[in-house]
């Protein structure tokens, strides 16, 4: 390859003897393999013996590129964004083929420059660069922090929020129950694809972003495809959204709920209602009890699973139950219903959420539904789980809250952040 003047991150073809592979060329690990990401995403090697010839089509872009300057636009408003990492923080790294972070903010802006065609950037925050499946609560409060900063400048006009997809879900709860007093747009958003790719989904959904970001749409919402379709996207209730695909653009969806707008590029049609900029001062509210489980019941599991809670000096569990709000009753081998009796004498908060994505439980309809209520368990309606386990944690960080059992159910029950909805959506 030498010889060919080609280097990793040239875009290239590979020519055997009955076939021409066209994509990026990439550092292999052995010497006797071409490596080469092609246009779909995924790598292939060839042996270099197979190899006939390989064509340079266009040389790697970043060496020609000039840094890019950040230009402000008086006329324009201005908007804080948070990077945290996560793919739409990613590039493609020409020695393995995967992705890693991005060096600095910069490589993100030059690649999606039509973000400053509506808005400033006028502060930029990194708190961390990492993938959103090592993220935990300890990240949603530093992520909160700055949030509320920026909220309270009155130079600002909303919050971005760039983050992974695996637990974008779980972060936009949080912040929905950590900031009280919400007074401008909070939007996260995401992107399936890194933004080196041509089919990344990263440049809408930072334009439909930017578009909420300077609304008057003050609200958490994450903010993203609406299809697989460059046209538009939605943004939707930070805890009435979860992410229902592994690897489609509209990975995220509505559940029990609708969405508070389409978002294009040059507009904003109205779904549903959403509250209205103000100027409240916000408020920081992120305490947070770590000790708390999401744990999801399946036929024939022992209740016993439960002891190592109680062992491990854990406040509250959200179980995941069957259907409407079912579990292994008195017909079951394995009966959970004194072990739920049990932990809950010890001082453990149970509530319960369905496996099911869509609907509300009910526990009065079947006798095991009725059987795990008369335990004291606390039925979340329609809340998602991963919802229910995020406001869990937040209500029992709260000392005041946790005087009494009572006062815990009333809150888990009480509609903070539209986590409830009484009239559920298809």
């Amino acid at each position: 390859m030498e010889k060919t003047g080609v280097k990793p991150g040239d875009y290239v073809e590979v020519h055997l003897t009955k076939l021409i592979y066209e994509g990026v060329l990439l550092d292999s690990p052995e010497t006797g393999i071409v490596m080469l990401k092609l246009d779909s995403g995924y790598n292939i090697g060839f042996n270099k013996k197979d190899v006939l010839k390989i064509v340079l089509m266009k040389k790697n872009k970043e060496e020609k590129e000039k840094p890019f300057e950040i230009k402000k636009d008086p006329e324009k408003k201005n908007v804080a964004l948070i990077i945290t990492g996560g793919t739409i923080a990613s590039k493609m790294d020409y020695r393995t083929g995967g992705v890693s972070p991005i060096k600095t903010p910069e490589d993100l802006f030059k690649t999606f420059p039509k973000i400053f065609d509506k808005v400033n950037i006028s502060k930029v925050e990194v708190p961390f660069l990492k993938d959103s499946s090592a993220m935990d609560f300890k990240d949603w409060q530093k992520i909160a922090k700055l949030t509320v900063d920026s909220l309270n400048d009155n130079n600002i006009q909303g919050v971005i929020i760039t983050h992974g997809t695996d637990t974008l879900h779980y972060t936009s709860s949080a912040l929905s129950f950590f900031i009280k007093n919400l007074n401008k747009p909070v939007v996260l958003t995401y992107s399936q694809r890194s933004i080196d790719r041509a089919s990344s989904d990263a440049d809408l959904n930072l334009q439909c972003a930017s578009l909420v970001a300077v609304s008057d749409i003050a609200e958490v919402s994450l903010v993203g495809h609406a299809s697989s379709n460059d046209d538009y996207c939605y943004a939707m209730p930070g805890t009435k959204v979860r992410k229902l695909h592994t690897s489609r653009r509209d990975a995220f969806k509505v559940v029990n709920d609708k969405p508070f707008a389409k978002i294009f590029p040059d507009k904003i049609e109205r779904i549903s209602e959403w509250k209205l900029r103000n100027k409240n001062k916000a408020i920081l509210d992120y305490k947070f009890e770590e000790k708390v489980a999401l744990v999801k019941i399946y036929p024939g599991q022992s209740p016993d699973i439960l002891d190592y809670y109680v062992r491990k000096g854990y406040k509250g569990i959200v179980l995941e139950l069957f259907g409407i709000g079912d579990a292994p009753a008195k017909e079951a081998r394995e009966s959970w219903i004194q072990k739920l009796k049990e932990v809950q004498k010890k001082g453990i908060i149970v509530c319960a959420a369905s496996q099911c994505i869509y609907g509300r439980t009910d526990p009065l309809v079947y006798s095991s539904g009725r059987e795990v209520l008369g335990t004291g368990v606390i039925y979340l309606e329609d809340m998602l789980s991963e919802t229910a386990f995020v406001k869990l944690g937040w209500v029992l960080g709260h000392d005041e809250w946790k005087k009494t059992k009572k006062i815990i159910k009333e809150k888990m029950l009480e509609n903070i952040s539209g986590e409830l909805n009484n009239r559920l959506e298809e």
